[in-house]
């Protein structure tokens, strides 16, 4: 029998839609030939299975299974795309540990410290890597204009620490700015970040391995058209996205060097991509860490794959038969 695989997409943020485009590209990208594919859509308490014929199935929280033509199917396999809690975050990774359930993304340790840009950050500066100056703001802290100003400059960005990069992000360039900015970041999220604006060419890289194999994708090069890398930018193609990269080759390996490290550094697992700033030409920052990254059609992953000469259907493979195989 084919192994079942869950397609989890939805969640409770902003994403959720997103979240849902990347199934839709899951769904074209992983091999129904050899597996059997169903989307499992979750948003709060509401998890359901969508059915083949159409309509919906209640998904069982107690052992993860779903009813269909009066028969219980159990999965064998979470395929998570959820950008956003509960499944970037550990939570849905405890859940599945629980349950002894095998899944596509990093455990509850790596994703709950990368769903945190300022925890992650700080942890992989401690290893020397490159960072922005920053602050962190919970709920209920506030802070001055001149503050802002004095201890980080601008412009500079300010963004929820935890979730996604796509909602909630403001570039600030003026004293004024900085208070709705700081309303708007925690509108999506309790946490705050106020990050230096670094100026210079962005890049990212996307990475997985398996017990047999270490895999490095080409890097991107990505050209916003507007001001900063937001959700029109990343979504709607107001951006440039080249693949490989127009940098010099020493660069370019040195971004998948240390992408490589990162991986390792962090204990992740499945498919991670991580973002970065290079400023004077070569100083390679980093921006930030995505263990769920997005996996639509014309996302940055599978742009990657296709200039690295692989096929997508034989990297999903990889990932799922890694976890399926592990005792």
């Amino acid at each position: 029998m084919k192994p079942v695989i869950a397609i989890v997409a939805g969640g409770d943020t902003s994403e959720f839609g997103v979240s849902l485009r990347s199934a839709e590209g899951l769904c074209s990208f992983i091999d129904n030939e050899k597996y059997a594919l169903y989307v499992v859509e979750m948003r709060g308490t509401d998890w359901h299975v969508r059915l083949p014929q159409g309509g919906t199935s209640p998904v069982d929280r107690g052992d993860f299974s779903f009813e269909l033509e009066g028969r219980r199917v159990r999965f064998d396999f979470a395929y998570i795309t959820i950008h956003g809690t509960p499944g970037e975050d550990g939570l849905l990774q405890g859940y599945l540990d629980m349950l002894r359930i095998p899944y596509s993304s990093c455990g509850v340790l790596a994703s709950a410290l990368t769903y945190d840009k300022f925890a992650c950050n700080h942890y992989l500066h401690g290893f020397g890597v490159r960072i922005a100056d920053s602050l962190l703001l919970r709920r209920g802290q506030t802070i001055g204009n001149d503050e802002v100003a004095d201890k980080i400059g601008l412009p500079c960005f300010v963004k929820p620490s935890r979730g996604g990069s796509s909602f909630g992000v403001t570039k600030v360039s003026s004293r004024e700015q900085i208070q709705p900015a700081l309303q708007k970041a925690f509108a999506e999220a309790d946490e705050v970040l106020v990050e230096a604006f670094l100026d210079g060419t962005e890049l990212t890289c996307g990475c997985y391995k398996t017990r047999t194999k270490s895999v490095v994708f080409p890097v991107t090069e990505v050209v916003s058209h507007h001001e900063f890398f937001d959700y029109d930018a990343k979504y709607n193609g107001d951006s440039d996205e080249i693949t490989p990269a127009r940098i010099p080759g020493e660069l370019a390996s040195r971004v998948q060097q240390l992408t490589s490290a990162i991986y390792d550094i962090l204990g992740a697992s499945g498919i991670i991509r991580v973002d970065y700033i290079v400023t004077g030409g070569s100083v390679i920052n980093l921006l930030e860490v995505n263990t769920t990254p997005g996996m639509t059609a014309t996302s940055f992953i599978p742009q990657q794959v296709r200039a690295a000469g692989l096929d997508i259907k034989d990297v999903m493979s990889d990932i799922i038969d890694d976890k399926l195989a592990r005792p």
